[in-house]
């Protein structure tokens, strides 16, 4: 059962309909510049290094925070501020220092066995709650698989959010030991190697485990030659649902390729239909993306696609500045099509259609044309603007706000807390506006919350009701 600090109904099930590569990083993914945005195919396992001063900071803390009882109100305080303050490192260390948006990639992180341990699981919930999907323990030497599960034990986590790595490739033993552990962890990772790679495809092919399997694959172990056509072997041999490919340390060519190699196409000019998106899921436009594009846009982080006006890749922005920070690459159920997360940006406006507005189907509406009405409110208003009167009055903007807060807490009918609903949301993005926070920001705050394992009460604040 999961302690106190842990939703009981927390359910993580990624549903992964065609398997994909992405990349394990042995070396830092600031390393070298060709590695900055590989982690936009939307996943990437990171290994922090045992002699990186940061790391050890947020190591230190959680054992820490796992020394102090829980006996007292005064105690239970002092493990709070611990908490808060070694998921503030992590998550310094995850954005800052290894540049990964959390939010939206799958971020896959190597924890010691030992360190969990000492931290009686407090260092797994706090990469958890700083935005990592999973925890990766590994299992080296004769006591691994015994120290790995106690580990596990010890963090008391979903075991959909739990990688147990073999540092070996598998063999009847490993196949028995995984049956024993399938209720413990939600993914097993295996080495392939070019000696492995027919039967563990056949392992792959006939997998039964509730357990999903991760394939790791090396350049050291796999001749460089092959990796495309082994890649997409074991994409097929996995279908649905069945695991992932890693990929160690790849190029940004090594990765766009494979991942490329994974999917199909019915086009005769071999081109991947592409959908561009906002981190809201606003459709932008369509496109058309080739091989050679998608290597071009884990290379260089933007949007960059296939003109078949042009006959050539088509980086967008480089002629009109309307360019488009890449955040997440992601392949339809049919593994057919694209679509790529985006941020359209602009120094005039953010257009991402040659007619100048932000999508090929003209104006938006709902809360992004609100969004839009509010920017330019801020920069020109006409005389009179209320929007400009609370942009200035930050006293009425207050009042408005808890003012319209109340309202929709008072009970009433559908129609009645639908137009509350409307107020609050107006005077919420006046004071986002205000600030500079747009809608992509809070979708991208509420998808980091998402990842969150360690739950608080949630009761009210006496002092913010009186105020």
């Amino acid at each position: 059962s999961l302690p106190l600090h842990l939703s009981p109904t927390t359910k993580w099930k990624t549903k992964t309909m065609v398997c994909l590569p992405y990349p394990t990083f042995l070396k830092s993914p600031t390393s070298s510049p060709d590695a900055l945005s590989l982690s936009a195919v939307g996943r990437a396992r990171i290994h922090p290094q045992a002699d990186d001063k940061s790391y050890q900071q947020i190591v230190s803390k959680c054992i820490q925070q796992s020394q102090v009882p829980e006996d007292t109100k005064e105690n239970k305080q002092t493990r709070k501020k611990h908490m808060k303050q070694g998921v503030q490192l992590a998550s310094d260390f995850l954005s800052l220092q290894l540049n990964l948006d959390v939010s939206i990639v799958d971020v896959e992180i190597v924890l010691s066995a030992t360190d969990m341990v000492e931290s009686d699981g407090c260092l797994a919930c706090c990469f958890l709650d700083a935005g990592c999907q999973y925890i990766v323990v590994q299992v080296q030497g004769e006591e691994g698989l015994t120290r790995a599960l106690e580990a596990i034990e010890v963090s008391r986590l979903p075991r959909e959010r739990i990688v147990l790595d073999y540092q070996l490739p598998p063999d009847q033993e490993f196949v028995q030991q995984v049956t024993d552990v399938s209720s413990q962890v939600g993914t097993i990772c295996v080495k392939m190697s070019d000696g492995s790679c027919t039967d563990l495809l056949q392992k792959i092919a006939t997998w039964e485990q509730k357990t999903k399997l991760a394939v790791e694959i090396s350049n050291d172990t796999v001749q460089s030659t092959k990796l495309n056509e082994l890649v997409s072997r074991v994409s097929k041999a996995m279908g649905e649902d069945k695991g992932s490919i890693a990929l160690v340390d790849p190029t940004a060519e090594q990765l766009g390729l494979a991942f490329a190699a994974c999917m199909k196409t019915d086009r005769n000019d071999g081109l991947y239909t592409t959908v561009v998106c906002t981190r809201s899921n606003e459709a932008l436009g369509l496109v058309y993306s080739s091989k050679e594009s998608i290597v071009a846009a884990l290379q260089c982080g933007r949007g960059v696609y296939y003109s078949r006006s042009r006959n050539g890749l088509w980086r967008k922005g480089d002629t009109s500045g309307h360019y488009q920070t890449l955040h997440r690459i992601d392949v339809d159920c049919d593994g057919d099509a694209l679509r790529f997360t985006v941020t359209q940006n602009g120094d005039d406006i953010k257009a991402f259609c040659h007619l100048n507005t932000l999508t090929c189907w003209g104006e938006p509406r709902g809360i992004r044309h609100l969004e839009g009405t509010l920017q330019q409110r801020l920069v020109n208003a006409p005389a009179g603007s209320y929007t400009k009167r609370l942009f200035e009055d930050e006293t009425l903007l207050r009042d408005k706000l808890v003012e319209e807060a109340q309202e929709l807490s008072e009970p009433g009918s559908k129609q009645d807390v639908a137009g509350e609903l409307a107020d609050v949301l107006y005077f919420a993005m006046v004071r986002a506006t205000k600030a500079g926070v747009s809608i992509d920001d809070a979708v991208m705050e509420l998808d980091r919350r998402a990842k969150k394992v360690t739950r608080r009460q949630g009761d009210s604040k006496a002092f913010r009701i009186k105020a």
